[in-house]
């Protein structure tokens, strides 16, 4: 994923799963297309297990900072 859309969420009431539910609403909105993949901090998981959420791949990046997610499209491999 080159380009994405960065989403902010610290609320410690809600999951990670349910924050991802909420951007990629929001994703789907904006642009028109839902997000198949969204990377977290991986100190954000915390025990949860969770690799796919409703059809949005989740993968932990060190680089992206806690409460943020970077959600986008992936691109399909050229074969």
């Amino acid at each position: 994923m080159d380009m994405g859309m960065l989403w902010f969420d610290d609320n410690p009431a809600i999951t990670v799963a349910d924050k991802v539910n909420k951007a990629a609403a929001y994703y789907a909105s904006k642009y028109g297309c839902k997000p198949t993949i969204c990377f977290v901090n991986p100190g954000m998981l915390g025990g949860e297990c969770v690799n796919k959420n409703d059809g949005v791949e989740i993968r932990t990046s060190r680089t992206i900072l806690k409460h943020h997610f970077w959600l986008g499209v992936q691109p399909s491999s050229a074969v």
